[in-house]
C-alpha cells in the first residue's frame, strides 16, 4: 500500500530582522515583557517591495531540490495563508508556474495557523483515494503588511516567512499517520482581520486612514491562551490515539509557534519527555501557517530528524481552527 510521505523540506525567510530592541524604540515595551509573555526575541519582515510569492516560491524550490523531484511531476500545489499576493488569481498559480509544475492542480487554502496541517490532510486524503502521486505543500505568510505596529500587544508577535515540503505516494509504513481537524466558528472574533471580504471590502472603508483597526489582526490574548491550549492538547491526544501510541513514543513534538507560554503549557499536558519538543519562536516570531514547515525543514536539515522518528505536529489558529497530524519519518 502506498502511504503519503513527506520527501523533501524548504524553506525562505526575509532579510530584515526585527528585534525587541527595535520595538522599544517604536512603542511602549522593553525585551523584558516581550520575551517574559512570548519567548520572542526577534522576526524576519518582508520589505515593501516584497509579497507572499517571493518567499513561497523559493521555499517550494528547495523542497524539490531536496525531494529530486522536478516540477513536472508535481500534480498538486497547495499554499495555506491569510496574506495572499492578490485576492484573485490565488498565489498557489503563481508557485505553480514558477516551478514548472505545468498542468498541475494549485489553490489557496484558508484556515490560518492551522493552514499547513488542513493541507497535509488534504494531500493525504488526495493520495490515500489514488487520485495524485505528489504534491507541493507550502505554508506562507507576510503578517507584516496586516498589523498595527502602534500596537504593542499584537504587534511584537508576528513574522514572515514560508516553510514547504513535497509530499509523494511511495510504498512502506513511514509517512502520514494521522491527521485531525476542528473548527468552531463561534469563537471567531477572538482572532480576526475584518477588512478585505465581501462584508467590509476595502473600496468602502474611508476609515482605515483615521484610526480604524478593522484592516488590522486583532486578538483577544488572554481568551486565546485558554482555548489554545485544550484545543492543541485534546487534539494531539486524539491523532496519538488514532494510531494507538502514546506521548512518551514521540521523538518530536513540533508545535504551531505562536508563542512560548502555549508551547510550554502544551508540552506540559502532553507530557512530552524533556528536549523532544522542537522551539524556534525566539527567533522567527509566529508565522501563522507558515512556522511548522520551517521548523520542519530546520529540523530535517539538521540532521536531528532521523528515519523512524515518530514526529508530532499541531496547530491552532484564527477561525477558530485546530489540528494535528502523526508522521513517521
Amino acid at each position: 500500500m502506498k502511504r503519503a510521505r513527506i520527501v523533501g523540506t524548504g524553506r525562505a525567510l526575509p532579510e530584515k530582522v526585527l528585534t525587541n530592541a527595535d520595538f522599544e524604540r517604536m512603542v511602549d515595551t522593553s525585551d523584558e515583557w516581550i520575551t517574559g509573555r512570548t519567548g520572542i526575541k526577534e522576526r524576519r519582515i518582508a520589505s515593501d517591495e516584497e509579497a507572499l510569492s517571493d518567499f513561497a516560491i523559493p521555499s517550494a524550490r528547495e523542497a524539490l531540490e531536496l525531494a529530486g523531484i522536478e516540477g513536472k511531476d508535481v500534480d498538486l500545489v497547495i499554499v495555506a495563508t491569510v496574506t495572499p499576493d492578490t485576492s484573485f488569481p490565488a498565489t498557489s498559480t503563481q508557485v505553480q508556474d514558477a516551478i514548472g509544475a505545468k498542468g498541475a492542480a494549485a489553490f489557496d487554502l484558508s484556515a490560518a495557523c492551522t493552514g499547513f496541517i488542513y493541507s497535509l490532510a488534504v494531500a493525504k486524503s488526495m493520495i490515500d483515494a489514488g487520485a495524485i502521486e505528489t504534491a507541493v505543500l507550502v505554508g506562507a505568510e507576510v503578517l507584516s503588511k496586516v498589523v498595527d505596529y502602534s500596537e504593542r500587544s499584537t504587534s511584537v508577535l508576528f513574522g514572515d516567512g514560508a516553510g514547504a515540503v513535497v509530499v509523494r505516494a511511495e510504498e512502506g509504513e513511514p509517512g502520514l499517520l494521522s491527521v485531525a481537524m476542528h473548527s468552531d466558528g463561534s469563537l471567531g472574533h477572538l482572532i480576526d482581520r475584518p477588512v478585505g471580504g465581501s462584508r467590509h471590502p476595502i473600496k468602502s472603508l474611508e476609515s482605515l486612514d483615521s484610526g480604524s483597526d478593522l484592516g488590522y489582526i486583532r486578538m483577544r490574548g488572554n481568551e486565546t491562551f485558554r482555548v489554545a491550549v485544550r484545543s492543541l492538547a485534546e487534539v494531539s491526544h486524539e491523532v496519538l490515539a488514532d494510531y494507538g501510541v502514546s506521548p512518551s513514543d514521540v521523538d518530536w513534538f513540533i508545535p504551531h509557534q505562536a508563542n512560548r507560554r502555549i508551547i510550554d503549557a502544551v508540552g506540559q499536558r502532553l507530557a512530552i519527555p524533556e528536549g523532544r519538543t522542537y522551539v524556534n519562536v525566539e527567533r522567527y516570531g509566529n508565522t501563522s501557517s507558515a512556522s511548522i514547515p520551517i521548523a520542519l525543514d530546520e529540523l530535517n536539515r539538521s540532521g536531528e530528524l532521523e528515519s523512524g522518528h515518530l514526529v508530532l505536529l499541531s496547530a491552532f489558529g484564527s477561525g477558530l481552527t485546530w489540528g494535528a497530524s502523526l508522521i513517521r519519518w
